[in-house]
């Protein structure tokens, strides 16, 4: 394994160098090398020019930095304490938005604080993470056996989905449920207690469906049938698999890409940045990209079975499930294999939002791999890591 030698260092001293020992440089630099492939993307959606894309990226990338090595650096002790607040300051985002958010596309996603755009449903992933992987630490997975148990953490994972299914956006609130469930199921949940959970699920469909917005409708309706409005709603969808098939085997070569260059293909920089790689590095070039993404998450996932705790486990798994999914929607979605959803590729995709939360994400993930061997309720270990 790439991140074996990583494991077999020995034990910290836990001093500030000691924890800078400790980080997996090898992550950081891959995550370093995704959003380099950002930026490469984001400069030719710019059609050669570092602005309007790659320059402010960038900028955002190297604050974004700063904060991931600092989260890293935090002790356990001190992210449990932020977890609470940060769930409950996430919920009244969440509900700021539907009182005074800003219209994009048909929803409310985005508020002003302090003269920047944020997507607080975004914020929410991350503090529920935490949250979860705090009420589990504290909780001994024998208890998991009564239901009753699971109620705190299921009503912790609803309160934001709920939330943002009335901006609306669908696709975030699918992956919020998701990332709860993985939580949930990781910390000991029966193999009962999961299909209790999921036997009415078949059922709410036409529930769900009946509930959708039009326009969320439509877009089912377009993938299915992407051909009945090529100009319209398919518009889209239709022109990414153009861009994709155009690609070949090498591509079309680099600032060469003739739907992304002479602007056929929408939301280039954004939601179909991984269409636009593809048209120019062709299939070789996607499998590349698509391969960092996997060495991500399998790296994340691993990094999470190092930890001794139950809080760093969980909260691993966490980050690293949010990461994937995010890859998993944004490329089945270009492909055509889904709905169109507006969920961006993480460090690629431009925007900050996205990419302040995913890197504040990967520093805990870091955070659980520098701390991995302190056993969470050892007290010299807590005051070390004061």
């Amino acid at each position: 394994m790439i991140f074996e030698k990583r494991l077999l260092r020995p034990e910290p001293s836990f001093g500030l160098l000691g924890k800078l020992w400790q980080v997996n440089w090898l992550y950081v630099v891959l995550i370093c090398a995704l959003a380099g492939v950002g930026y490469t993307a984001l400069y030719s959606a710019g059609g050669g020019s570092a602005h309007p894309f790659a320059g402010p990226q960038t900028a955002r990338f190297g604050v974004a930095l700063v904060l991931m090595i600092g989260v890293a650096l935090l002790p356990p002790r001190a992210l449990t304490w932020m977890a609470w607040p940060a769930y409950v300051a996430s919920l009244g985002l969440l509900g700021a938005v539907l009182k005074m958010g800003h219209v994009g596309k048909g929803a409310e996603r985005w508020i002003m604080i302090g003269g920047m755009q944020v997507q607080p449903s975004e914020f929410a992933k991350i503090a529920l993470v935490l949250v979860l992987a705090t009420w589990f630490q504290r909780t001994s997975s024998l208890r998991l056996g009564n239901p009753l148990r699971l109620v705190v953490p299921a009503v912790l994972v609803l309160l934001p989905v709920v939330l943002v299914l009335k901006e609306p956006n669908l696709g975030t609130a699918v992956i919020i449920g998701c990332i709860g469930a993985s939580m949930i199921f990781a910390a000991g949940m029966r193999l009962w207690q999961i299909a209790l959970v999921l036997a009415p699920v078949p059922f709410l469909g036409k529930i769900v469906y009946a509930h959708l917005h039009d326009y969320q409708k439509a877009r089912i309706e377009t993938f299915l049938h992407p051909e009945h409005d090529p100009l319209g709603a398919g518009y889209n969808i239709i022109q990414s698999k153009i861009a994709l098939g155009s690609g070949g085997m090498w591509g079309q070569g680099y600032l060469h890409g003739t739907q992304g260059q002479l602007n056929f293909l929408p939301e280039k920089q954004t939601d179909f940045i991984f269409t636009m790689i593809a048209e120019e590095w062709g299939f070789v070039g996607g499998i590349a990209v698509i391969g960092l993404l996997l060495l991500l998450v399998f790296g994340g996932m691993l990094m999470a079975m190092c930890s001794r705790n139950q809080f760093g486990r969980l909260l691993g798994l966490g980050i690293s499930m949010n990461f994937f999914l995010y890859c998993a929607v944004n490329l089945s979605m270009v492909m055509g294999a889904i709905p169109v959803g507006g969920v961006p590729l993480p460090l690629v995709s431009y925007g900050g939002s996205a990419m302040l939360n995913m890197m504040f994400g990967f520093g805990l993930l870091l955070s659980a791999f520098v701390h991995r061997k302190r056993g969470f309720g050892d007290p010299t270990a807590q005051a070390r890591d004061a």
